[in-house]
């Protein structure tokens, strides 16, 4: 493999017959490998890591305090709310600053609990082609792929789901109440952010990065590679 990807090192010096045809011994080499091991199902073992990320790292986001407890996910407030937040707990309001903060979690758990599908779904369109390449990516290349190839028709489907989330435990009524308060103090430029798609966006970047958790151990950690299929899959990685 790593005399395969040498080859292009040379690509400035040769011609377009000759591109062409390092480009054929690079698709070639992809299908020996899968041929060598017998027809393996690459896109199938890429869609169980997919799948096992979304079960294992995904469910944990959907948990009272997923979002809220977790570092590396926690929604804070967008830059043009940070001056809200300031004002209100100068003011002696820092229990409804940090309520808003919460409440902004609790509809990020809420959507992604009931979202998982939407996510389930979109990792079945992942092509045999596609996944020979992924195969041989970054340690995060499924999930950036199923993130570039997915995020708008996530969006769109996952903002409605956040919007109800937002209304269901209380986040609307509380920015709502955080808003008003701060527009009535004298002197402040008055603010009407969006906050249904501020939640949508923090919550996929959220999920794509759990994802992402789990792909990694996969990748690297042989005792994460659970089934007969990760295992054969991702030993092919292991000889790149």
């Amino acid at each position: 493999m790593k005399k395969f990807i040498l080859l292009f090192v040379f690509i400035p010096f040769v011609s377009n017959a000759q591109l062409k045809d390092l480009i054929k011994k690079a698709e070639d080499k992809i299908s020996a490998i899968t041929k060598k091991d017998g027809g393996l199902d690459i896109a199938g073992g890429l869609k169980e890591a997919l799948n096992k990320g979304v079960d294992i790292q995904v469910k944990k986001l959907t948990a009272t305090d997923g979002f809220y407890k977790n570092e590396a996910v926690k929604i804070l407030l967008p830059e043009e709310l940070q001056k809200v937040d300031k004002t209100l707990r100068k003011m002696g309001m820092s229990k409804l600053a940090d309520d808003g903060i919460r409440a902004l979690n609790r509809a990020a758990e809420d959507a992604v609990k009931e979202s998982t599908p939407i996510f389930v779904d979109a990792i079945k369109n992942i092509t045999i082609t596609d996944a020979k390449n992924i195969l041989l990516g970054n340690q995060d290349a499924a999930t950036n792929y199923l993130q570039t190839s997915t995020r708008n028709p996530l969006y769109a489907k996952f903002n409605p789901v956040v919007q109800q989330s937002i209304g269901k435990v209380g986040a609307d009524v509380i920015w709502n109440n955080i808003i008003k308060k701060y527009n009535n103090l004298p002197l402040v430029t008055k603010v009407n952010p969006d906050i249904n798609d501020y939640v949508t966006n923090k919550a996929l970047d959220g999920v794509f990065k759990m994802i992402a958790v789990e792909e990694k151990n996969i990748r690297t950690n042989l005792n994460s590679r659970t089934s007969d299929l990760l295992k054969k899959v991702f030993a092919l990685q292991d000889k790149k």
